[in-house]
């Protein structure tokens, strides 16, 4: 790589004013941080992809020997532990494979297959995308050894509604605060839903058309997973959210499709949508229909 670049969700990300000083301290050391990795996996990088993540940098390479592999480096914060060992546990069935991982200090450092033609699912009609999420959610949902280190979802759940119940209070009012009972119904569910789980699994949390790549070892792989062990109904729920109209539309008629296509308890499901939406309405007013036609 001849010219050091940034992706354009990192560089904006540091550029923001509200931006975290380790954030901003580690994108200056990133250069020297590639250029290290290169070395040590003897590797020739490209320009990262555009636009990318707003905590990671990532790029085609190609090994010694030719290979094309994807160097990824992250910024370590918690959103983003054990990526590594939930690609390790996969194992390539249904995820992008892992090739190799090192961990030094503020970086998170993953050598990955390259997916070719690397197509995002994102590019095809949802109700498709439906039927491939499903599928690589069916193949992800593997018990976890008996001594592992994930978190369980229990715990990403009470720590959203814990921010989200702090966030509410301090908005002024007006038409940006949902009624008082569907706020309380929503956050109850969203506590109470992980607790009461009968299947508990690997899972991947943010699996979404964009975090879907089109391969040659198989149709379509999963990328960027941020692995939880609990309930394998709340692993449909980011799909759902990305595809808005469908969602807003008719939101049980949505849940009972992911839930047939899946298995999975078509009312559990609704309700784990419900309590999610309220949980996001903050940064989403356009999820107030869903959330009005979801409420219990």
């Amino acid at each position: 790589m001849t010219v050091w670049e940034l992706p354009r969700k990192l560089r904006l990300a540091v550029e923001d004013g509200d931006a975290n000083a380790d954030l901003r301290e580690w994108v200056t050391r990133l250069p020297d941080i590639v250029a290290a990795l290169a070395g040590r996996w003897s590797l020739e990088v490209g320009s990262p992809f555009q636009p990318g993540g707003s905590t990671s940098w990532v790029a085609p390479a190609s090994t010694a020997a030719g290979a094309r592999v994807v160097l990824k480096v992250g910024w370590r914060h918690d959103e983003a532990l054990h990526e590594a060992e939930g690609l390790r546990t996969w194992d390539g069935n249904g995820a992008v494979r892992l090739l190799d991982a090192r961990t030094s200090g503020r970086t998170s450092a993953l050598l990955l297959e390259a997916c070719a033609p690397a197509t995002s699912l994102s590019e095809l009609p949802e109700l498709e995308q439906d039927v491939v999420v499903a599928g690589l959610l069916s193949r992800l949902w593997i018990a976890p050894a008996e001594e592992h280190e994930f978190r369980a979802l229990q715990s990403m759940c009470d720590r959203w509604a814990d921010e989200f119940a702090a966030r509410q209070d301090a908005v002024s009012g007006g038409g940006t605060k949902l009624d008082p009972g569907v706020v309380r119904a929503g956050v109850a569910l969203f506590r109470e839903l992980p607790r009461t789980a009968e299947n508990h699994v690997l899972l991947c949390t943010d699996l979404h058309a964009g975090n879907v790549l089109a391969a040659t070892r198989e149709p379509w792989l999963a990328i960027d997973p941020k692995p939880y062990v609990g309930d394998p109904t709340y692993d449909v729920l980011q799909h759902m959210l990305n595809c808005t109209e469908r969602l807003a539309a008719d939101p049980y008629r949505f849940a009972r499709r992911m839930a047939d296509l899946l298995d999975l308890d078509a009312r559990r499901l609704c309700q784990w949508l419900f309590a999610r939406c309220v949980i996001e309405s903050l940064d989403d007013p356009e999820l107030r229909p869903a959330i009005a036609a979801l409420t219990p």
